[in-house]
């Protein structure tokens, strides 16, 4: 017997995700996380469509992290309406009434994090941890 086949690690199955879209309401968000994961984490997108829909605000436990990919989301939180455009984020307790939806005709696509906890998302690394990457301007 080879002694490869005493100490190889077994075969695995096909490591890739094959996550299933979900849509509601015009929306369709793709899981880009597993199982009830204490944070859950979504690509989403808003198709070409109407703008100035009246907004319904719903809250619920926990807390959520919108980071804008492409176009521009309206958001509504509490009695603050305001929009996201591209590479912009908002964080929010969700317990706070929210809405969100297009903020112009063209399509908006973003990611979407939730803790279903309620706690903020935290950050374990910080830019300062690593001061070789600051480059010049921040030496």
């Amino acid at each position: 017997m080879a002694l490869d086949d005493l100490v190889d690690p077994p075969p695995t199955g096909d490591p890739r995700l094959r996550p299933r879209p979900i849509t509601r309401h015009g929306m369709t968000a793709i899981p880009l996380t597993t199982g009830q994961a204490e944070l859950r984490a979504f690509k989403s997108l808003l198709p070409a469509g109407p703008v100035g829909v009246t907004p319904e605000p719903r809250s619920h436990q926990g807390y959520h992290w919108l980071y804008v990919l492409s176009g521009r989301l309206r958001v509504v939180l509490g009695p603050r309406d305001f929009t996201l455009a591209e590479g912009e984020a908002v964080e929010f307790d969700t317990r706070v009434p929210h809405w969100f939806g297009n903020a112009e005709p063209q399509a908006a696509e973003f990611l979407s994090v939730l803790s279903t906890s309620g706690e903020r998302i935290q950050l374990k690394v910080r830019p300062e941890d690593f001061p070789q990457l600051a480059g010049p301007r921040g030496r």
